[in-house]
């Protein structure tokens, strides 16, 4: 398949259906997530938002004046959870300053993507992927999440090789997506890692994959397989 990712998106909509994410009751939610997920599983996250929530901590306010020592036995399921206490109070101080610290969902109501991008990535601990996914998900603004399963699947789909930069690949899929189409990028990211979490893993799971027709790299392993079932047929000491 050419590099297309409408109809990627079609695809994984045909095979998995919507999603509705991100899973958050609230835009600040969001934010908390998108910090904590980083180098973790989703299944920690939840625990730790779950703990923020019992000691009502799930508001910039309350955050923001909560010793670290408080918060980061809360956040310890999540690893590194004092620079992630670090980061979270970063965030808080940012949203502070901006005058949206009661209200996140409006930061930034005034600026550009551009503009609004450049100073989450100023916040310290905030890179690439988590400010797009703030940008995405918690304000609403049209712009792709290229996470780590979006680059093995643009990889083993043949669309980019393993030394594509997260802009390089990010302006591609910019220039094919519709241009305020933030449900559509919303869907093609939680789309992209329901499918990396089901079929293109670490090592993959390619005889069911919706994509494998046309999926270069799991034509090479199915064909492998293949052969490789031939062999211990024909073969009588297997």
């Amino acid at each position: 398949m050419p590099e297309d990712w409408r109809e990627l998106l079609a695809r994984l909509q045909q095979a998995f259906g919507p999603q509705h994410w991100w899973p958050a009751d609230s835009p600040f939610e969001v934010m908390v997530g998108a910090i904590l997920t980083q180098n973790t599983s989703w299944t920690q996250v939840e625990k730790a938002i779950a703990g923020l929530r019992k000691a009502q901590l799930l508001d910039g306010k309350a955050l923001l004046h909560t010793p670290p020592e408080v918060l980061e036995p809360l956040l310890r399921c999540t690893g590194y959870y004092r620079l992630k206490t670090r980061r979270l109070l970063a965030l808080c101080a940012f949203l502070q300053r901006e005058g949206c610290l009661g209200r996140p969902e409006h930061l930034g109501a005034r600026d550009d993507l551009t503009t609004l991008r450049r100073k989450l990535l100023g916040v310290y601990g905030v890179g690439e992927e988590t400010a797009d996914s703030i940008l995405l998900y918690a304000l609403q603004r049209p712009i792709s999440v290229v996470d780590a399963y979006t680059k093995r699947l643009a990889q083993r789909l043949g669309w980019a090789d393993a030394r594509v930069s997260y802009a390089a690949l990010q302006s591609r899929m910019e220039a094919q997506l519709r241009r305020n189409d933030v449900r559509g990028r919303q869907e093609l990211h939680a789309l992209i890692v329901v499918h990396g979490k089901t079929y293109c893993r670490s090592r993959p799971v390619c005889a069911d994959c919706p994509l494998l027709r046309d999926c270069r790299h799991g034509s090479v392993v199915t064909s492998g397989a293949h052969h490789r079932a031939g062999d211990r047929v024909g073969s009588p000491e297997h």
